[in-house]
Parts: structure tokens; sequence; C-alpha cells
């Protein structure tokens, strides 16, 4: 049962405000958990939803996915961003036909030594898809412990060792209850204790959050800037990524330089795609998604 004071009431809450997710819900499986926590690092809910159901439509286990050309993974990413994550899921979905059968491992080793797949990754599988007793530290998670707990308005720009000690003293003893937990302080995250404007209100246990009980004091640290996007070269490889995407083969230099007019630029860029794997040179100018090797 619940025993920290936040338990009660934030369970509560979330039993009552939590979101219509088809990773979350009673039909979830461990395939379908693994593939939207791939997709949602650095990534909002809104974008992965959409890609996440036609993934999942296309791939429904992991055999599926394991059979196909690692190029189409990256063709059916679309504009998710960070495009590597597509590759990784198409590695860990050989990995797991290869070494457990083409059932997704519950245990947290096992999950960590599939490709692409990290402490918080594995921590979040074990815990959602198997409701085993871990904590899934992400960025919702840590700005809540931030505010109702430590004080403070904001996280270290890093996870740091405390953080991650405090989320598992946090941890509810009984184990399918510290899983409904861990999804909880990350929907309080996302929809109520937001960064920027947090909507204090409607939070559930405002009345005992160590911030506000503070006066709510700004965030000392440094200035938080966005990166930059326009014209950079994470730009100009959407741009040239997209165009081999929506090509049915190969590429040729022409549609390239209509994608990127920067031909400099336009150059470093295929060559960073070719060397994250995600494109294959043919000669003459011409490119390709990524094959599978004989």
């Amino acid at each position: 049962m619940p025993s920290h004071p936040l338990h009660e009431p934030v369970l509560a809450w979330y039993a009552d405000h939590a979101r219509d997710l088809p990773w979350r819900g009673p039909d979830a499986w461990p395939w379908g958990v693994l593939v939207s926590e791939v997709m949602l690092q650095q990534t909002p809910v809104a974008r992965v939803l959409p890609v996440w159901r036609r993934w999942i439509e296309r791939w429904p286990a992991p055999a599926d996915l394991a059979a196909a050309e690692p190029g189409e993974a990256v063709r059916e990413w679309g504009r998710l961003g960070y495009p590597r994550r597509a590759l990784r899921l198409h590695a860990a979905a050989v990995e797991i036909v290869a070494r457990f059968d083409g059932d997704v491992p519950a245990d947290v080793d096992s999950l960590r030594s599939l490709p692409g797949v990290g402490s918080y990754t594995a921590s979040a599988v074990a815990a959602f898809a198997f409701g085993r007793r871990h904590a899934a530290v992400d960025t919702n998670v840590r700005r809540v412990q931030a505010r109702a707990v430590t004080g403070v308005a904001l996280p270290a720009r890093s996870l740091t060792a405390r953080e991650t000690a405090l989320a598992e003293s946090l941890l509810p003893d009984d184990a399918p209850v510290s899983a409904s937990w861990g999804v909880a302080v990350m929907e309080l995250g996302a929809l109520v204790c937001t960064a920027r404007s947090p909507r204090c209100p409607q939070c559930p246990v405002v009345d005992r959050c160590a911030w506000r009980l503070a006066g709510a004091p700004p965030d000392n640290g440094p200035v938080r800037r966005r990166q930059a996007w326009a014209g950079t070269d994470r730009q100009a490889r959407g741009a040239l990524l997209s165009v081999l995407r929506e090509a049915p083969s190969s590429v040729g230099p022409a549609r390239l330089a209509a994608a990127w007019d920067d031909a400099l630029q336009r150059e470093r860029c295929l060559d960073s795609l070719v060397a994250d794997s995600l494109v294959e040179p043919l000669g003459d100018g011409r490119f390709r998604l990524p094959v599978r090797r004989p």
C-alpha cells in the first residue's frame, strides 16, 4: 500500500486524469511499451502517438521488425526526430529474436543488453510492461521531485545520483503499485507540474509541495536556452533524410541539392548520415536508405 504522503493524492489524481495512451492501457504488451519508450525520448506524446500506431500496425512484434530492412525502420520513423533511434529499435528487435526467442525480456540487465536501451528505458519497460519495482526517472519525474520534495524550481541539467536515490526511496513497497506510481508522477509532470507554467491550483499535492511552501522561489541556475534549429546541420540532415525516406529507391545529386542548396553543408551532412548508418552511398552522388547485409 502507498506509504509516503505524496502517494495517495498522486495515485488518486492519476486514476482520474490519465491520458488514454495505448502503451499504458490494459491491452498494452511489452513490445509496444518498449517502442513507446524509445520514441518518447526527447519527443512529446502528441508527435509520438501517430508514428507509434503506424509502427505497431506494421510491426506488432519484434520478429516482424527484425525481418524488415533497417532502412524501412528509418522510413517509417518519419519526422519524429533523432532517427538513429529507429536503427537501434531495429537492432534491438534482431537481438530479441536471436537471444530471447522473440519475447522482450523482463529483467533490467537483459533489457540493458539490447542496442539503444539505457538505464532509464530498461527501468521503464521493466516497470510499466512487467510491473517490476524500478524507478524510471525522466525529465517529468525529476521536475516533480525537485519541486514537491526538494523545494527547488527545476532539477539540475543532468540526472544526479541523488535524484535517482530519491526516486527509489519514493517507490511504494508493492511492485505493481510502484509501477503505477512511476507513471503517475510522469503524467503529473507532463500535464500539471510543467517546466514553464506549472498549473499549481490543479496539483493534487499543492498543499504539501516543498517548493510552494517555500514561496515558489525562482530557479537560480544558469539560463536555459533553447537550441537553434534554422540553418543548422540538424535541419539539413532532416531535409536530406526526408527526401530519401520518400523515394522508393535511391536518390541522385539533383534531388539532394534541391532539398538543401548549401553544397558544403549538404556534403558534410550526407557524410554524417553515412557515418550514423542512416544512409548508404552508391557512387555517382547517389544515396539510399540502409539495407540488410548478407
